[in-house]
């Protein structure tokens, strides 16, 4: 697999232009309606310091997610004191030599995690706007090559052969502009790594696929709020952990009686499984380049079990020579599910040993 430069080990940055609030509360006449209390948050919440910060710590990029209401207004029109925020946070990623991944984290017609009545994939009119979004991006940073464009998080309806078509008519209409743009490119169901198999692969050096890691689904977002399941289940979930304790989520939660038959405990062993469709995506495209844009935990999970979740994941990853991301620096207070590695206020990573886990220096040990 070719390497991808300078992408080698990122971290998340949610919680500032996505992921400001959680809109689950929020009556659908005022979920996409930014108050002065957003642009409030957008103008403070990430300065230079956090983008230092990260350098120092030692990592190559940051994919800052962004969302299309807060780039752009409810008549179309892009906000250009948006915009200047970004070009502000893009010059500090210079100044500290990381570089940088665009990604619309949440789309109109595909909000990720709130249910919306018209679909990207469904209506010609948003993926126009959409496409419109992506040229007006690639010509405000025409002149930096270095930056790299993840045209969507997470589908989460809709049907392959749909987003296929609209993500190479996206890329296609952005190479009229740039041919050499990189351009990252996921699957459906959450990016899940199993819907690898179903992202069409073409014949552009300059196109990563990726996809997403966040299983076990109930160790990792063990207690969170948002998800009904682990709300319900409200209970520790080890790592490694007894595997009866995770037979029970799924007896409990969904009534399935036949999960992890194969296991004895809840451990590397699943996790190199469920990855092994990332190794079956690179034997088969040996020529592409495919990257982890985004795998974290709770923060509410103890400590030394982010930790050896993370470790395990992340050796998998280094066996397969797959670059990564990790999801995600800073969670406001707000946030139901916080994958946040760092303290809210000092901003110093919560964990030394944490820290050396996700640069993936544990074999330095």
């Amino acid at each position: 697999m070719r390497k991808f430069l300078g992408f080698e080990r990122g971290m998340g940055l949610g919680g500032w232009l996505t992921n400001y609030k959680r809109f689950h509360v929020l009556g659908n006449d005022k979920k996409k309606i930014l108050t002065i209390g957003d642009f409030e948050h957008f103008q403070s919440y990430i300065t230079e310091d956090d983008v230092k910060n990260i350098a120092t710590m030692g990592f190559d990029h940051i994919r800052l997610g962004f969302d299309q209401v807060v780039v752009e207004d409810e008549n179309g029109e892009f906000r250009e004191n948006i915009f200047i925020l970004i070009d502000n946070f893009i010059s500090w990623c210079e100044k500290y030599s990381l570089n940088v991944v665009l990604n619309l984290h949440k789309a109109i017609g595909n909000y990720c995690d709130v249910a919306e009545d018209v679909s990207l994939l469904d209506n010609e009119k948003l993926q126009s706007k959409f496409i419109r979004l992506w040229l007006y991006i690639e010509k405000r940073y025409a002149n930096k090559n270095t930056i790299v464009f993840e045209l969507l998080n997470e589908l989460t309806v809709g049907d392959a052969t749909s987003w296929n078509k609209i993500a190479w008519r996206t890329i296609e209409e952005i190479r009229k502009l740039n041919r050499e743009r990189k351009i990252i490119i996921g699957g459906l169901e959450y990016n899940s790594v199993t819907s690898l198999k179903d992202i069409e692969v073409r014949d552009d050096e300059n196109v990563i696929y990726t996809f997403h890691m966040y299983e076990p689904f109930e160790f990792t977002h063990q207690r969170g709020v948002l998800q009904s399941a682990t709300c319900f289940y409200n209970r520790q979930m080890p790592y490694p952990g007894e595997i009866e304790r995770y037979r029970d989520y799924m007896i409990t939660v969904w009534g399935n009686t036949e999960a992890y038959q194969d296991y004895s405990q809840m451990d590397k062993k699943f996790i190199y499984n469920f990855l092994a469709p990332a190794q079956e995506f690179i034997e088969k495209h040996p020529n592409a380049i495919l990257w982890c844009g985004e795998f974290g935990t709770i923060r509410h999970a103890k400590m030394e079990w982010r930790i050896a979740w993370f470790k395990d994941v992340i050796e998998f990853f280094k066996n397969n020579q797959i670059p990564y991301c990790v999801w995600n620096y800073l969670s406001t207070p707000n946030d139901g599910n916080r994958f946040s590695l760092v303290d809210d206020d000092t901003r110093i990573i919560l964990d030394r040993d944490l820290l050396t886990v996700l640069l993936g220096k544990f074999d330095d040990e």
